[in-house]
C-alpha cells in the first residue's frame, strides 16, 4: 500500500460511527427538499433544510428552469471569461446589483467559489484579511489563499476587532469580512459597530449574506439593507442555493473592484459559469421573494415561535434571533445519537459536532423555512423534547 493510501486507510471515525448506528451525513432524500422529505420510504419533517422562503420546489421556478433548457442547452460549456456569458447571466447581474443596491454584479457557479475568488484575489502581501472567529468556511479558506495578512477577531465582539485594526499599517489595505447572519449560531453581526470602526480605520467591508438574503431587510435584500447602511457596506455577497433555490452566487460592489474581481478572481475565471436553469430559477426567485413579502413575514413568526417553545420547554438557543436555532448538546456522541433517533422518528435535524465546532459547543441546528406550518413546528418540537429528555440533554 503506497504512503498516501496507508494515512487515509487510518481514518476510521466514520466507520466508528456507523458501526454505532448513530452516521449522520448523506442521507439520501427521495423526494423534493420540502417541509416533509421522504427517507428510506418514510416521511420526514424537514429541519435541516436552507430554504428559507421555501422556493426550492416551486412550480414557477422549475418551469424557469425547463424554459431556459429548451432554449440554451443544459450547459454553458466554459467560464464566464470565455465563451460562457449568456445574455441572461448579464440580466441577473443587473437584477442583482439593483436588489442589493450596489453598482453592478457578477455570479459565480457557487456561493464558496465567490468568497474563495473575492477574498483572495483583493489583498496583497501588505494588505490585511480580518475575520470574525465564526465566518464561514469558504471565507477562511479565500483567505488562506491570499497574499494577505490574515487576522482573527473573537466573535461579534467589537473591542477584539478595534485591537485588530489598531495594529494594521494605516496605509495598507484593511479588509473586514463578516458573516451577516452566521450559519450556526443564528446571531446576526453588529452591523453598524463595524461601519463606525471601518469608518475609524480606512477599512472595507464585505458582508456574507449567504443565510440573510431573503430573511433580512427590505423584501429580504440582506444584512445592509436590514441596518439602513448599504451606501456603508463595500462588498455584499450571496448564494442562490438558500432562500432563492437554486445554485450559484454572488458579488456585488462598485464598477471598479467589480472590474477588478472580473479578470483577477481564479475561482472564476477558472470554472464553468452557472448553467442556464440555475440563471433562470434565480431570476424567477428574486421576483417571487419581492412580490410576496408574506413569505418572510411568516418565516420570521414561526422562527420566533419555534424559539420560544425551545426555551420554555429548557433549551439552550445560544444568541439566535433568526430562522437559524442551534439547539445547544455540548457532546459530540450525544448530538450524533440524538439525531438518529430524531430521524428515526420522523424528523431531519443536522448536527454540528467537533472538530467543526469545539466540543463544548456542539449542538444540533434546527432551522425553518417560511413553508413550514404551526403544526409541523410543534410535532418536531415535541419529538425533539421527548429525545433531548431520554438522553438527559435537557
Amino acid at each position: 500500500m503506497k504512503r498516501l493510501q496507508k494515512i487515509c486507510s487510518q481514518y476510521t471515525l466514520p466507520q466508528q460511527f456507523m458501526a454505532m448506528g448513530i452516521y449522520p451525513y448523506y442521507r439520501a432524500i427521495e423526494s423534493e427538499q420540502d417541509t416533509s422529505v421522504s427517507i428510506n420510504g418514510n416521511k420526514v419533517l424537514m429541519f435541516g433544510s436552507n430554504s428559507y422562503l421555501g422556493l426550492s420546489n416551486d412550480e414557477r421556478l422549475k418551469e424557469s428552469a425547463i424554459a431556459a433548457t429548451k432554449k440554451y442547452g443544459t450547459s454553458c460549456s466554459g467560464s464566464r471569461f470565455l465563451n460562457g456569458t449568456l445574455d441572461i447571466h448579464l440580466e441577473l447581474e443587473e437584477k442583482l446589483a439593483k436588489l442589493v443596491g450596489k453598482d453592478e454584479a457578477i455570479c459565480y457557479s457557487t456561493g464558496f467559489q465567490v468568497n474563495l475568488g473575492v477574498v483572495s484575489a483583493l489583498c496583497s502581501r501588505e494588505d490585511y484579511i480580518i475575520l470574525d472567529a465564526l465566518d464561514h468556511a469558504s471565507i477562511i479558506e479565500g483567505s488562506r489563499l491570499s497574499f494577505g495578512k490574515v487576522l482573527k477577531f473573537a466573535h461579534n465582539d467589537m473591542d477584539a476587532l478595534e485591537q485588530k485594526l489598531r495594529f494594521c499599517n494605516p496605509e495598507s489595505v484593511k479588509l473586514i469580512v463578516v458573516d451577516g447572519i452566521f450559519s450556526m449560531e443564528g446571531d446576526i453581526i453588529k452591523l453598524p459597530e463595524v461601519i463606525e470602526l471601518a469608518k475609524k480605520y480606512d477599512a472595507t467591508i464585505m458582508v456574507d449574506d449567504a443565510h440573510a438574503l431573503g430573511v433580512l431587510g427590505d423584501c429580504g435584500r440582506g444584512t445592509a439593507s436590514h441596518f439602513n447602511a448599504t451606501e456603508d457596506v463595500d462588498l455584499i455577497m450571496s448564494t442562490f442555493s438558500k432562500s432563492l433555490g437554486s445554485l450559484g452566487g454572488f458579488i456585488a460592489a462598485d464598477k471598479d473592484i467589480i472590474n477588478y474581481l472580473k479578470h483577477n478572481s481564479r475561482s472564476l475565471i477558472f470554472s464553468a459559469s452557472m448553467p442556464p436553469a440555475n440563471i433562470a430559477t434565480v431570476s424567477t426567485a428574486i421576483d417571487i421573494m419581492l412580490s410576496e413579502p408574506e413569505r418572510i413575514e411568516h418565516l420570521w413568526k414561526i422562527s420566533d415561535y419555534a424559539r420560544n417553545c425551545f426555551k420554555a420547554n429548557g433549551f439552550d438557543t445560544g444568541l439566535s434571533e433568526t430562522p437559524i436555532i442551534p439547539l445547544f448538546v455540548r457532546d459530540n456522541e450525544k448530538a450524533l445519537r440524538v439525531t438518529a433517533m430524531l430521524l428515526d422518528n420522523g424528523v431531519f435535524v443536522n448536527p454540528v459536532v467537533a472538530p467543526a465546532v469545539p466540543k463544548e459547543d456542539t449542538l444540533i441546528r434546527f432551522s425553518l423555512m417560511a413553508t413550514h406550518t404551526f403544526e409541523q413546528v410543534d410535532e418536531a418540537i415535541e419529538k425533539i423534547t421527548k429525545a433531548f429528555k431520554e438522553l438527559e440533554i435537557i
